[in-house]
């Protein structure tokens, strides 16, 4: 009449239900459930952030310019708890901007050549704070 290597009582039934601890204590209905809630908070909020920054990793993939945009209104949505901020990075993240700077610099500059005029000069740039370290050599 010994189920789990201990002696049962002798006013139990033959059949103990597997939820009802055994004679040492141990509840390993209470120690799955722990488990469970903890790797099932963990891994809704790896999806829950995952889910957040869809927007951003869609944008940076393909090096758009709006990236500072659609990172800004992924961090509002998710600190603000306001969904149309994350839509709107989503399908500004989708959006492929067309590139209106290049041409009008062709134009621009077509149309000094035609003028007779100079360009005018680039500001010059400014020197780095702290120079780059120069590679050193082997001696041999």
């Amino acid at each position: 009449m010994s189920t789990t290597g201990a002696e049962v009582h002798a006013a139990a039934t033959d059949h103990l239900p597997f939820f009802l601890p055994g004679p040492d204590g141990s509840d390993g209905l209470m120690t799955f459930t722990i488990w469970f809630m903890v790797l099932a908070v963990f891994g809704v909020g790896i999806l829950y952030l995952k889910l957040h920054a869809l927007p951003e990793h869609m944008a940076s993939s393909t090096k758009k310019l709006q990236m500072d945009i659609v990172a800004v209104l992924a961090l509002l949505a998710l600190f603000t708890h306001q969904n149309i901020f994350w839509v709107a990075a989503l399908i500004l993240a989708m959006i492929d901007f067309p590139d209106f700077g290049t041409p009008l610099k062709s134009m621009a500059g077509s149309l000094e050549k035609l003028a007779g005029r100079l360009p005018e000069p680039a500001p010059p740039a400014l020197p780095d704070p702290q120079p780059a370290p120069q590679p050193q050599q082997a001696e041999g």
